[in-house]
């Protein structure tokens, strides 16, 4: 057990706001203690104190008038930086990463979550649940492709799906057995024509309690509370290529595990 005692190199930057961002400045570029003071719009006697414990600690360097940052502060905030941003992943969307169950997501994916810095939290009200999902058929509408995994069965899905299908939109889709099963039993005409379009696919998986999609626009996942129950209301959405990476490796690693649908 490695125990981390609040002192030295940890608390110059856990425990000082200025002191971290004075860090990423100069890893930047030099700078004068005027061009510091004037980045940070702060009066001398409030810089100079966090800079000498800087200096003492060999993070920063002074070079005639410019302070710079060490090969050893490079070092450091190599690492600092990844802690800094999962970190603020979690702290922007507290509540969804705190009360919903993570268990279906891999280890692996929840080390890069701080590719999802940038998502957002939807939430559907109360009286009407299902707004969030108006805001997903709208981004998917101005999608070129579409790659989704889905342990929900929500009624207006399949004739989506197939729309979809009609427009020759690429379509990959990884559903539950309990969800194909439902589809194959209630709108088995609908689930024949998407397997038997030009591009789309369908697998199945065993049951797990996670939904999203993501295509060239944007991610959007929505979890369960706890494996028995589905949260309807709230979905992370996201825009930006981190989180559309993040969504298609996802994809990947339950496509993996998937059984390729050809025919019924």
């Amino acid at each position: 057990m490695v125990v981390v005692k609040s002192k030295g190199l940890l608390s110059i930057l856990t425990f000082s706001e200025k002191r971290k961002d004075i860090l990423f400045l100069l890893e930047e570029k030099p700078c004068t203690l005027s061009d510091i003071k004037d980045y940070f719009n702060v009066s001398s006697p409030e810089i100079s104190p966090r800079i000498k414990e800087m200096l003492a600690c060999n993070l920063i360097a002074k070079t005639d008038k410019n302070y710079q940052i060490t090969p050893i502060g490079r070092a450091i905030i190599t690492h600092f930086r990844p802690f800094l941003e999962i970190i603020e992943t979690i702290e922007n969307n507290e509540s969804f990463w705190e009360d919903h169950y993570l268990g279906d997501i891999p280890q692996k994916m929840l080390d890069d979550l701080r590719d999802l810095k940038d998502c957002k939290v939807l939430s559907g009200s109360i009286e009407n649940i299902y707004e969030s999902h108006k805001i997903f058929t709208e981004n998917i509408s101005r999608s070129s492709h579409l790659k989704g995994v889905s342990s929900i069965f929500i009624p207006t899905y399949p004739d989506f799906v197939v729309g979809m299908a009609e427009r020759n939109v690429p379509t990959s889709l990884i559903l539950t057995e309990k969800v194909f099963n439902k589809v194959r039993d209630e709108h088995r005409d609908k689930l024949e024509f998407y397997l038997k379009s030009p591009n789309t696919e369908l697998f199945v998986v065993d049951d797990v309690k996670i939904a999203f999609v993501v295509t060239d626009v944007f991610f959007s996942m929505s979890l369960f509370f706890n494996p028995e129950a589905y949260d309807p209301r709230d979905d992370l959405v996201g825009y930006d290529p981190s989180a559309l990476k993040w969504g298609s490796d996802l994809f990947d690693h339950y496509k993996e595990m998937s059984t390729k649908i050809t025919s019924i």
